[in-house]
């Protein structure tokens, strides 16, 4: 979906952009420019974002051993 309809920016972009390493609005404002020029995108944007992050955290969580099984 759009977030941003100014500069054309999808989710899917923001998603790709916080894979990259992006973890703030700022940093999408400003390699993405989300939120640049009317700011009508920025709740938008900004809950694509916690919510990425969440279930990018979320997966690392699933993924990690306990420490008790690595030294077993």
């Amino acid at each position: 979906m759009i977030v941003c309809v100014c500069n054309n920016i999808s989710d899917r972009e923001i998603r790709q952009a916080i894979d990259s390493g992006l973890d703030t609005i700022a940093e999408l404002r400003r390699d993405l420019g989300v939120a640049t020029c009317c700011g009508k995108c920025h709740t938008c944007a900004k809950e694509v974002l916690s919510e990425h992050r969440a279930s990018v955290k979320a997966r690392e969580l699933v993924f990690e051993r306990p420490a008790a099984a690595l030294t077993a």
